[in-house]
């Protein structure tokens, strides 16, 4: 299982190399750790993410004439995001988590914004980047957010809070979505870059998670939080462009995350069925068991191959938005299903904490919630029609 599908997408040396170097990482560094990422609760493995700078992966997305790796196309980021997340699903998306920032930036940003901000994102002593746009009562519906950016001489005050931010807290460098006319839905969204040392931004405590807990989320409080004007991306308004682009990049990568720990459900569940005997032989011989495993195969091979599609289209400059949601519906629910079902497979043993399985059926259904439910997936879908 992992052997992937080249015959249908070839890929070139550079991507091969980066695969097996994830890949390796995910395996000799990631999966060792976990555990103990899990059960630590609301720390960040740091340690993880600076033995992932001094190999390039934390900034392999950024483009070269800013220090990144180069490879800023959609397609390599996917490949590389479902290796990390069979090591661990929270973990490899950590690791990851600079390219969400990126994204708006390259959309939106002006070379110097670009040059500034970017730059320091590359090299063994990279910062931690956030995005905040989730609030109380604006989830995945990004319009409705009522943080505020007053204008005033020189620049903006940023009033409101957030909430759910990945990173927050942890990260030096911040994209914060605000009203600019609260009049206004997604007309009235602006991008504002700002550092963790703003006077007037203070965070909240980390939020205990269910899963993913490599990820440390707090909520982001602002008050008259001070932005100078050339720290907002793009004009005003053209935030909700920007965090669309994002969104569309965003869940495409989550599908591939979804699918990693699909895919490493799948080859625990086969590798104990294959040892394990009940009834005079091994579990993997019994018909319910081994279509189980099939169904499993089967729904990772579709969940990839349709993430593999949206990240070609997204490469090609064409609309991908039901693409990328289509894919991150399907990933999504195959990694809930292939976990559970990994659960299932081991029996007893998959409820004891002994074993991973039981942490990767937590971590797979915040993939069915982050960046827009499955819900939301289907309503953005059904507008495609």
């Amino acid at each position: 299982m992992s052997v992937l599908p080249t015959e249908v997408v070839p890929l070139t040396s550079e991507q091969s190399d980066i695969i097996d170097l994830t890949r390796a990482f995910a395996r000799d560094r990631i999966r060792p750790r976990a555990r103990a990422v899990d059960e630590a609760d609301t720390e960040t493995p740091w340690d993880l993410w600076k033995a992932a700078a001094e190999v390039g992966i934390t900034g392999f997305m950024l483009p070269e004439e800013y220090g990144g790796g180069g490879f800023t196309d959609v397609f390599t980021q996917v490949l590389v995001q479902e290796e990390l997340c069979v090591g661990d699903l929270g973990i490899g998306n950590l690791l990851c988590s600079n390219g969400f920032f990126a994204d708006p930036v390259l959309a939106l940003g002006t070379e110097e914004q670009k040059r500034v901000w970017l730059t320091p994102l590359t090299g063994p002593g990279t910062p931690m980047t956030a995005l905040a746009t989730t609030e109380p009562g604006a989830g995945s519906d990004a319009a409705a957010i009522v943080t505020t950016a007053t204008r005033v001489e020189g620049g903006y005050l940023l009033t409101g809070q957030k909430a759910w931010i990945s990173n927050a807290g942890e990260a030096e460098f911040y994209v914060v979505f605000a009203k600019t006319d609260l009049t206004q839905r997604s007309r009235g969204v602006s991008a504002f870059l700002l550092r963790k040392d703003t006077e007037g931004v203070a965070f909240g405590a980390p939020m205990r998670k269910m899963g993913q807990r490599a990820i440390v989320c707090r909520e982001i409080f602002f008050t008259d939080a001070f932005v100078p004007a050339e720290n907002r991306l793009g004009e005003e308004g053209e935030g909700f462009h920007g965090l669309m682009r994002t969104f569309d990049i965003s869940r495409t990568v989550l599908g591939a995350a979804a699918t990693g720990v699909a895919r490493a459900a799948y080859e625990y569940a086969v590798d104990y069925a294959r040892t394990r005997s009940q009834f005079g032989k091994p579990i993997i011989e019994h018909q319910a068991v081994a279509f189980r495993l099939a169904d499993m195969r089967t729904r990772i091979e579709q969940a990839r191959l349709m993430t593999w599609r949206a990240a070609k289209r997204l490469d090609a400059g064409l609309d991908a938005t039901a693409e990328a949601a289509m894919a991150k519906l399907t990933a999504s629910e195959t990694a809930a299903y292939c976990t559970w079902a990994a659960v299932q497979t081991l029996g007893g043993w998959g409820y004891s904490r002994e074993y991973p399985v039981e942490q990767w059926m937590r971590d797979a259904k915040l993939e069915e919630i982050e960046e827009g439910t499955s819900d939301i997936m289907r309503l953005v879908i059904s507008r495609s029609l």
